[in-house]
């Protein structure tokens, strides 16, 4: 079982990458102009479906990957890289919220698409509950512990969702612009150690 120190450290990679505040912008500008119910049933369809999306790569993801024969070291050291760019995007480019708003203009089924993914069930975050579940490191009781770990952010997300009104009152969309570029910063800095730890493996 993972110590409370690794289950904390989880927890922030997870809500880097998840980032939940960056996603109530999003999730606004998808509802706007629906029903609360409309909402409500929106933003639980979203959750399921980031929920089915990153248990699928918890439990399948290292199998297809040893079935195409990528060593696992090769795939930290590339999903560090990509987690890396993805950092950049959120600290340089366009924040989460300013870049992924702009997907809703040709989006229909809102509640998978853009908002299940890629806002919540990001790339980084399908590449990073796959390093964090790495069979050869993790026993299956660690797997489970992240798992569980993985509801616990998207539970916090669904939430941000029903209370995305007051959130974006409190913090304004610039606040959400703010908190998007700091978790960036921390995912930039979680994407460099699997860089080196996956080199340090593959040489070794």
């Amino acid at each position: 079982m993972p110590s409370t120190e690794e289950l904390i450290t989880t927890f922030v990679l997870l809500w880097a990458v998840i980032d939940p505040i960056g996603s109530v912008p999003v999730f606004l500008a998808a509802t706007k102009g629906r029903k609360p119910a409309e909402r409500r049933h929106i933003a639980k369809v979203a959750a399921l479906a980031a929920a089915g999306i990153l248990l699928f790569f918890i439990v399948a993801g290292e199998p297809l990957l040893l079935g195409m024969s990528v060593p696992l070291p090769a795939f930290r050291i590339a999903g560090g890289i990509v987690l890396f760019l993805f950092a950049l995007t959120m600290i340089f480019g366009e924040s989460k919220p300013e870049g992924e708003e702009k997907l809703l203009r040709s989006v229909q089924e809102v509640a998978v698409y853009p908002l299940a993914t890629p806002s919540i069930a990001s790339p980084g975050a399908m590449m990073a509950v796959v390093l964090l579940t790495e069979n050869s490191v993790h026993t299956v009781l660690d797997q489970a512990a992240t798992a569980c770990v993985v509801l616990v952010v998207l539970a916090i997300t669904y939430g941000c969702m029903l209370l995305a009104g007051p959130i974006v009152r409190v913090i304004g969309e610039g606040g959400a612009s703010v908190v998007s570029r700091v978790m960036g910063l921390i995912l930039a800095s979680v994407a460099a150690t699997n860089v080196l730890e996956g080199t340090k493996e593959y040489f070794a």
